[in-house]
């Protein structure tokens, strides 16, 4: 009676359908648990806007890396009978994706790591050191994206013969000290939700040293909301490297960008007489910066459980 009852009982909890047999079926073998990636590459896969900013994605990065596949004409020629052309729209537009994009990268690379690395120390370590780094977080944080770049560069002007490289590496480098604070505070915040979980104290109570338990346990369960925050993050560094080349302080001919071309385009007066000077560059910069805001949101909504 007693073996009965208790049957009865393990068919309730264990199998709740209520099948014929009163039980479920064990797992096959060779049946792995799913992890959170797998489920939230699942979600992806599903969603037709991640393959369409992705898509786009692709198409752009290939075209900053191998532009010559897009074109066979040189950015710098110009023929001078053409009055209302000058250089080349197209090809200009096309290398133009090459400083753009990798201002955007470099910007996001630097505030992803240097912005995670301050608001793992400041969430582990806690105290004075928390303290600190919060308190100079917040000074960068007060300063507009924007106006900080205005300012800096502005007064540290690029000399006219820099190279390209060294330009966009500038670029970068102060959208990165402006931006690096978010993602601070964002992993901070992470770090905090999962310091007191059980694993967390289980590994310290085993002898696992700081180190270990930041990198197998605090990073790995901190990491997704940054990296969402970052790919957003992308789209809006290259629209404010835009932006410094369109008012004349951030890349400078002969280098070119997207935003330089938007420039050139406004400031010699034949928007309605030929509007593709403006209308190529402001085209991609827009498809540009949509795709990785959507990779973004996507990529938040797949990592995010509440929000499926």
């Amino acid at each position: 009676m007693t073996d009965t009852s208790s049957d009865s009982v393990i068919a309730v909890i264990v199998d709740p359908t209520g099948g014929p047999e009163g039980r479920v079926a064990a797992p096959e073998k060779g049946e792995k648990a799913r992890s959170l990636g797998s489920d939230a590459w699942e979600e992806l896969r599903s969603r037709p806007m991640f393959w369409i900013s992705a898509a786009l994605i692709l198409l752009f990065v290939v075209m900053a890396a191998f532009p010559q596949l897009f074109t066979s004409t040189d950015p710098y020629y110009a023929d001078l009978s053409k009055a209302r052309e000058g250089y080349d729209v197209y090809a200009r537009t096309i290398y133009g994706a090459r400083a753009s994009i990798l201002v955007g990268i470099l910007a996001t690379l630097f505030t992803l790591v240097f912005g995670s690395v301050v608001g793992i120390i400041s969430g582990y370590g806690g105290g004075w050191v928390d303290s600190v780094s919060s308190r100079i977080g917040e000074i960068f944080l007060g300063i507009p994206l924007l106006l900080g770049g205005i300012l800096f560069i502005y007064t540290f002007p690029p000399p006219l013969d820099e190279p390209l490289v060294v330009s966009v590496m500038k670029i970068a480098f102060v959208l990165g000290i402006l931006g690096w604070p978010s993602i601070a505070r964002l992993m901070r915040s992470s770090v905090l939700q999962v310091k007191p979980n059980d694993y967390v104290q289980a590994a310290r109570a085993l002898g696992a040293t700081p180190s270990r338990i930041i990198r197998s346990h605090i990073l790995p369960n901190s990491l997704a909301s940054v990296i969402v925050v970052s790919t957003i993050n992308l789209g809006a560094y290259i629209s404010v490297e835009a932006t410094l080349s369109f008012l004349g302080i951030g890349l400078q001919p002969p280098a070119i960008s997207w935003g330089i071309q938007i420039s050139e385009a406004s400031s010699i007066g034949l928007i309605r007489a030929a509007p593709y000077m403006l209308l190529f560059p402001s085209a991609f910069l827009s498809a540009t910066v949509l795709a990785f805001i959507m990779l973004g949101d996507c990529v938040r909504d797949a990592l995010d459980p509440k929000l499926r």
